[in-house]
């Protein structure tokens, strides 16, 4: 039998070469092939005979089952019950990425605890620290006396044939699934054939015994997890733990879940003693500002009235936020203006800038812009255009934006705030943080609207309407810091 001969894989598409290169012909990426030596298939002549013979047939069932599908087990952690759909449905995978150090092993070390005190068995198995180090951090956590059983471990061989019984655990975490090995492939640890077998092996597993695995991901520079793209389609979920080290608060964001809603977002507080759930993340992202409907000229209404900043009322899932949208907008002095954006997409604030300027005969692209989503949470919907707009005008205008007051719609090139989704779940949060007035987009004729018990909401047609209330004529500032007055169509 011949020899299998060697072959190169890139490590960032996973494409494969016969010979290396320097750079992958797919993706363009330089010094990312590694040689991998495949794995010797069966005799020509057992396959010519298995193909002439034919396989098994396959069984076909009905769509409807006579039986119901397994119960979701709960973690005892609210947030990541939420993220997931409601609970840990038996025999699927999920894969956790995240920045170095934002928490994933915290995260998933107070789970296991949580699990293993509700009545669970649960496994941890770690490849990258060693067992002093899981039993440092379970003090610090205080859930050291939890029944969790921890193993140091990177074969996956022996991972296998230690879960693979009846007595299976309820939850098996693998920190992480770039460590993990095949001692079948000739590859280092984390190359791509390791991470795709790895993972396949461990996938296969769980569905054949029921139990729950929670392979824990590295990312690149970029933001994505390391290794085959193919690894985000073989799990059932894939999670994504975001956050800034400079903030006290950690995102856990579901991008795919084959059993519920994606999109969906669970908020931690990181504290001294581990990560502490946030029932309601829209008063801890407002922490910092005053309680609206304050005396006029009382420090409660100076501060909750500060010039460029707006508060929008989002949705992230099913779940309402509320979220102050800050701006600050200064005479630029270079020839071309500085644009610093964090937690948006800077390319809608540039079409934002244009229709400002083209719709409403402000100058505002002219000018250095830095905006910011306080908090560190990062707003992906469209529905946040009226805010940033909002922020941007009060800021360039110097007028404060009303304190007791959210605003969200989507603007169109043409200057028409369009309608959103959700409005009534907007504006029922709103209510509940004490706030009494709503700029929302004009409802189209014929459509009925809801909005929030005592909120009075205020209908917003055409950005110049926005720009109208927020622009006295005494206050309109140009790009250079001259006067100048904006007339609205």
């Amino acid at each position: 039998m011949p020899k299998p001969q060697a072959r190169y894989a890139c490590q960032q598409c996973g494409a494969v070469a016969p010979k290396w290169t320097g750079r992958c012909e797919a993706c363009g990426a330089w010094n990312s092939l590694v040689e991998e030596v495949p794995r010797s298939g069966p005799p020509k002549g057992l396959a010519r005979q298995s193909s002439r013979r034919g396989g098994p047939a396959i069984d076909f069932v009905a769509l409807r089952g006579e039986t119901a599908g397994p119960p979701r087990r709960q973690t005892g952690i609210a947030e990541l019950d939420r993220v997931c759909g409601g609970g840990l449905v038996p025999g699927s995978t999920i894969l956790v990425g995240g920045d170095p150090g934002i928490g994933k092993s915290t995260l998933l070390l107070q789970a296991a605890a949580a699990l293993a005190a509700g009545g669970g068995a649960v496994a941890y198995i770690t490849g990258e620290e060693a067992i002093d180090q899981i039993r440092l951090r379970a003090d610090r956590l205080g859930v050291a006396d939890r029944p969790v059983g921890l193993a140091a471990a990177s074969s996956v061989r022996d991972i296998v044939d230690s879960l693979d019984s009846a007595d299976a655990p309820d939850l098996v975490v693998i920190d992480s699934i770039q460590t993990m090995y095949l001692d079948t492939l000739d590859s280092a640890p984390g190359t791509v054939s390791q991470v795709r077998g790895a993972a396949q092996e461990l996938i296969g597993l769980a569905k054949r015994r029921g139990f729950v695995v929670v392979l824990v991901g590295h990312v690149t520079k970029e933001g994505l997890i390391a290794g085959p793209r193919v690894l985000e389609h073989m799990v059932d979920t894939v999670l994504y733990f975001e956050g800034e080290r400079g903030h006290q608060f950690r995102i856990l964001r579901a991008v795919k879940n084959r059993y519920g809603a994606t999109d969906e977002i669970g908020v931690f507080e990181m504290s001294d003693r581990g990560l502490v759930e946030v029932p309601n993340p829209s008063a801890l992202f407002l922490a910092d500002r005053q309680e609206p409907g304050g005396e006029p000229g009382s420090p409660e209404e100076a501060g909750g009235r500060t010039a460029g900043a707006a508060v929008f009322a989002g949705i992230e899932g099913t779940r309402p936020v509320l979220v102050e949208v800050q701006a600050l907008v200064a005479p630029s002095l270079l020839g071309t203006p500085r644009r610093a954006v964090v937690g948006w997409d800077s390319t809608r604030l540039a079409m934002i800038t244009a229709v400002l300027d083209a719709r409403c005969g402000l100058s505002v692209g002219a000018n250095d812009i830095y905006l910011n989503i306080a908090g560190g949470l990062r707003i992906v919907e469209p529905a946040a255009d009226l805010a940033v707009a909002a922020a941007l005008v009060s800021a360039l205008t110097e007028t404060p934006f009303p304190a007791d007051t959210v605003v969200f719609g989507e603007i169109g090139l043409s200057g028409r705030v369009r309608p959103v989704g959700h409005t009534e779940a907007r504006l029922k949060e709103a209510a509940k943080l004490g706030f009494t007035e709503a700029w929302v987009p004009a409802r189209p004729v014929g459509r009925r609207g809801s909005s929030g018990e005592g909120l009075t909401t205020t209908a917003i047609g055409h950005l110049s309407e926005l720009v109208a209330r927020l622009s006295p004529p005494h206050r309109r500032i140009g790009s250079s810091g001259a006067r100048r007055v904006a007339v609205a169509p």
